[in-house]
């Protein structure tokens, strides 16, 4: 799983059988994982002890051992942070993912340990019940960011830890790159700050904040291609980095409230949250438009672009998309009854009907299980990754289409206000499961026509092995973030 700790043991295409994953043995063994983790724990919980002095939260920290001493504390903490950090080397031992990418799993990590840690064991430790009411998780949303924070360092830190000690290269990412990372995160700052007033008046420069976002996301995954479905879904969680980063920190740093993570300080900045999403998934895409042109006009190698037309395209995954979107959108239908949007589709076409309604809400689904099935071709394994990818998917199309095309294609501005994204969550949920039900009836169509592994070209089966180590790397922890993310709206508008 991630690249520093494996070593390929087949070099030649001929020594890898049809259908099977190259066999890769483990670089750094499991003691030397935990010792390098434990390490790169120490230096996420120091930055992460940092934040908690500010807070004032090391007393409660220190009553683990009956004591209210800071300097007791921050000990406690920072043992209590080896031992973690311990536990995130062990686990992405054997991942084989590029280090940059070792940045979700340091999210997701630092994020289970917020519910497992504040939310559960500490008030255990101290004899309270557990804080799982959504009054208590707005109360410890500064420690949240504190959490997350600590697993983004500590991943960093393993990433360039395990590399020095494996001795592995790191991967190099052209210059080219991320100048066109910058220009896609210009474009589609300069795009955001035109259209929604929010994101004008943050405070921030659009275009300055795409301008640094875009050279991160170029810098961090500009050293290898990735299909647009999955890209998407990075720039989504990478859009919500971004959003507490300038939206949240520096926006509260700027106004002198210092490190403000505070519920009422995260609701005024939900407004942003949208755009920010949008920004990160708009720049992975406009990045990928210029990148394939780039390609195509500077590169005189086709065989790459060869393979993906023998590996993609057709019209049998436009009518999987299309039946996958049809299953989707009986789903979702429920909900729409259910909170009463159908009125609301209608009025796309100048109606009123709820039947018509109905259908204009079932071509939309069908438009977006087509947009699926172009972008997330043979990228589903099984049914897991199926409903990973889809309902990722429909997160965006639910930031994208319930909150953005749909009250601009009304006549009206788009509301992102705390309240707007609060009544509309009856709406995020409809779109997770239609993208769950997407994913899933697109996974098993596909493999029905068409199984892993075809014989029939040596290039396509290594591309699409390379394809598969890829998203058996990284997928998971997007999808979990998603996921958290979903549960994490209520707490910040609720």
């Amino acid at each position: 799983m991630f690249d520093a700790t494996v070593v390929p043991t087949r070099t030649t295409d001929d020594e890898i059988p049809a259908g099977e994953p190259a066999a890769r043995e483990p670089g750094l063994r499991s003691r030397t994982g935990a010792a390098v983790g434990a390490v790169a724990g120490l230096i996420g919980g120091l930055a992460f002890g940092l934040v908690m002095v500010s807070l004032g939260f090391l007393p409660t920290v220190a009553a683990i051992v009956r004591a209210d001493s800071p300097i007791l504390g921050f000990f406690v903490h920072m043992v209590i942070a080896a031992i973690i950090g311990a536990g995130f080397g062990i686990l992405v031992l054997r991942q084989h993912i590029a280090p940059s990418e070792l940045l979700f799993w340091g999210l997701i990590y630092g994020a289970v340990w917020w519910l497992a840690g504040p939310l559960t064991i500490l008030p255990v430790l101290l004899g309270d019940p557990v804080r799982w009411t959504i009054a208590d998780t707005q109360d410890l949303l500064p420690s949240l960011v504190g959490h997350l924070l600590y697993g983004a360092i500590t991943a960093a830190a393993f990433a360039v830890l395990a590399r020095r000690v494996d001795g592995v290269a790191r991967r190099t990412v052209r210059a080219r790159t991320v100048v066109s990372a910058v220009i896609a995160g210009m474009i589609v700052g300069a795009l955001l700050a035109v259209a929604f007033p929010s994101m004008r008046d943050s405070g921030y420069s659009s275009v300055i904040v795409g301008s640094f976002a875009g050279a991160g996301y170029g810098l961090l995954f500009g050293a290898r291609r990735e299909g647009t479905g999955p890209a998407l879904i990075h720039g989504v969680v990478y859009g919500f980095v971004w959003w507490m980063t300038a939206g949240l920190t520096l926006s509260s740093v700027e106004d002198g409230n210092g490190l403000d993570w505070s519920v009422t300080a995260a609701r005024a900045a939900v407004p942003t949250l949208p755009g920010y999403l949008l920004l990160g998934a708009g720049t992975a895409i406009v990045l990928g438009v210029i990148e394939a042109i780039v390609r195509r006009t500077l590169s005189d190698d086709v065989r790459d672009g060869q393979a993906d037309r023998l590996a993609t395209g057709g019209v049998v995954p436009v009518l999987h998309g299309v039946v996958a979107g049809l299953a989707g959108g009986v789903v979702f239908t429920g909900v729409m009854v259910a909170v009463g949007l159908l009125p609301r589709v209608a009025a796309l076409v100048s109606s009123g009907s709820v039947f018509v309604g109905v259908l204009v809400h079932l071509v939309i689904s069908v438009f977006i299980g087509v947009t699926y099935a172009m972008f997330f071709r043979r990228r589903s394994f099984d049914a897991a990754s199926g409903i990973g990818w889809g309902a990722s998917y429909g997160f965006l199309w639910w930031v994208l289409g319930n909150l953005t095309l749909l009250p601009l294609l009304l006549g009206s501005a788009p509301d992102w206000s705390a309240a707007a994204l609060a009544a509309s969550f009856p709406s995020l949920v409809g779109h997770v499961a239609y993208g769950a039900v997407l994913g899933v009836v697109y996974q098993r169509l596909e493999q029905r026509v068409a199984p892993w592994y075809p014989t029939r070209s040596r290039a396509i089966e290594k591309h699409l092995l390379a394809r598969y180590e890829q998203v058996l790397g990284t997928a998971p922890a997007l999808w979990s973030l998603i996921a958290f993310i979903v549960a994490l709206i209520p707490v910040l508008v609720g």
